[in-house]
């Protein structure tokens, strides 16, 4: 059945204003600059080593005391990954403290060991209903730079009771391109376990510069990838425009949300207009057979791009947030009904992630970073350019309070922010007194509501919305796809031979195996060498 869409903000004259409509945005934690604790012996003055105005915030999640804040390494200059911040005080700006220690980040000084148990990059982190938090480290430097591939990508899962990680996950190289960037994940917790500790769940992780999806079996520890054309970026959104200021980022699929009820996983490039989903039983199904398409359908169009998408765990409410409009809505694809959340020119320029943590009831966490102004080497350090944001009484997760897990709230008893002695988590988790019940924002609706609307809901029935080719792997050291449509007019090849996988000049490597076709991890054996029409 066809739900209609339309993707032009339309704000109906009803004589009520937007802030009287929607639920008020709050500011947990602002900066204008992020800063760290370091020791005394860290080379803070170093720029090689910290520059503030290199460390932008991507990823958040929200404990039950703390909130952990991504900061990866798009620049130099970032000396730690991965940090934490107390929940209390709204509206502060704290420093941040590196999770789960400095012995973690040595990166950031030039002296770590791919077999070391620490971190690289992280672009995200997600705790499950076990209380672990799972980093998704990418293990690349300066990916806005010079694209070092310092490790190849890993997850760590920490256990925050006692701060210590309790599984590593390293990805087999089948579903690692050289150009590989792992960004985003989801953790598929339906058909877990209570009793097996949450190490039965379903990864689901974006490669954004090597357009695709990994699928990780944690039960099996199996990892298989699955590619698509709509998870490539398209070149008529590769501007993106928020204010006054405009910039060009070709990235690929990076924004996921996931409906638990109905096993859809949402997805969206950065440039692009447009959301996808795909069920999570066709992901879970293993690697896909040669000629068969990936079952991809294209639900509707947004008025912009944008990245952070997050859903809620009952009822299947999407949220989103385009650049342009600089505004929260929701939309439920399922009643069709929209509705703006937010709307703040200054607070919400680019929302890079949202977050509906079961640890925070029916509230809609948002993080901003302006992180255009970053990219443009415009930043002004007078402003506050980061923000952790939030809209309470938007998501529904059942029961005031509750979380919907099989395990109840616990305290992380070796937190720096809670004045418990060390100890030792017994197996069976205590769980937290009955907690209190946030009082939520009333949302008057009024006769005629304002709507926040896509195009138009499609299903292609697995067709493809618009060809692609797929992408040969890239060699980094001639050319980064990150600032490919900043790199003007080539000229000329000279006269030679052209290359087996030129393109304008660039050059570009064959896959793993020649003989085999890895695209979307089935290897079979070719007849013939790659690029050759007739046997040797």
């Amino acid at each position: 059945m066809y739900c209609k869409m339309r993707c032009l903000l339309a704000l109906v004259s009803v004589g009520m204003t937007l802030a009287e409509l929607a639920p008020r945005l709050e500011t947990v934690k602002q900066w204008s600059l992020l800063s760290y604790n370091f020791p005394w012996d860290y080379p803070a003055s170093n720029k090689d080593f910290y520059n503030p105005e290199n460390v932008v915030a991507t990823g958040i999640e929200v404990g039950y005391d703390r909130i952990f804040v991504a900061t990866p390494r798009l620049f130099s200059g970032v000396p730690a990954t991965l940090s934490s911040i107390p929940r209390g005080n709204q509206g502060d700006s704290p420093a941040l403290q590196p999770y789960p220690d400095w012995s973690h980040h040595t990166a950031g000084l030039r002296q770590y060991n791919c077999s070391d148990i620490g971190l690289v990059s992280v672009y995200r982190i997600r705790i499950d209903s076990c209380n672990r938090l799972w980093a998704l480290d990418a293990g690349v430097s300066r990916s806005l730079e010079d694209f070092e591939v310092t490790c190849p990508p890993k997850i760590l899962v920490y256990d925050l009771h006692s701060d210590q990680v309790v599984r590593r996950i390293d990805f087999p190289p089948e579903v690692i391109r050289r150009e590989s960037l792992y960004t985003n994940l989801i953790i598929d917790e339906t058909t877990s376990k209570p009793g097996n500790n949450c190490d039965d769940v379903f990864v689901y992780i974006t490669d954004t510069v090597a357009p695709g999806i990994v699928v990780y079996d944690s039960v099996k520890d199996l990892t298989w990838r699955v590619s698509h054309p709509s998870m490539y970026p398209d070149p008529d959104f590769a501007e993106s425009t928020i204010l006054e200021h405009r910039f060009t980022l070709m990235d690929g699929v990076v924004g996921l949300a996931f409906d638990e009820e109905a096993g859809i996983l949402y997805f969206q490039p950065l440039a692009t207009d447009r959301l996808f989903s795909v069920t999570t039983a066709t992901l879970r199904a293993g690697p896909l057979p040669f000629g068969k398409e990936l079952a991809v359908k294209l639900i509707g169009r947004k008025s912009s791009q944008g990245i952070g998408l997050g859903a809620s765990p009952v009822g299947g409410t999407i949220f989103y947030s385009p650049f342009t409009e600089t505004a929260v809505a929701s939309w439920n694809p399922r009643t069709n009904e929209h509705q703006i959340l937010a709307q703040d020119q200054e607070r919400l320029q680019f929302p890079a992630d949202l977050r509906t943590p079961a640890r925070d009831g029916s509230a809609l966490y948002i993080l901003t970073s302006k992180f255009h102004r970053f990219f443009l080497k415009n930043v002004d350090p007078n402003e506050f350019n980061t923000r952790i944001l939030r809209i309470d009484g938007v998501v529904t997760s059942g029961k005031a309070g509750q979380v919907s897990s099989s395990y109840q709230p616990t305290i992380e008893t070796n937190s720096p922010y809670y004045n418990l002695p060390v100890v030792t988590p017994s197996a069976a988790f205590k769980p937290l007194p009955q907690p209190i019940a946030i009082a939520n924002y009333p949302v008057q609706k009024p006769t005629n509501p304002k709507t926040y609307q896509f195009v138009q809901n499609y299903y292609v029935n697995s067709k493809q919305p618009y060809p692609y080719e797929p992408v040969p792997v890239i060699d980094r050291t001639k050319i980064n796809p990150f600032f490919v449509l900043n790199s003007g007019e080539k000229p000329s090849p000279p006269a030679r031979p052209r290359p087996q996988y030129g393109l304008n000049g660039e050059i570009f490597f064959p896959k793993v195996n020649h003989h085999f076709n890895d695209f979307n991890g089935l290897r079979y054996a070719k007849s013939l060498r790659a690029n050759q029409t007739m046997a040797p």
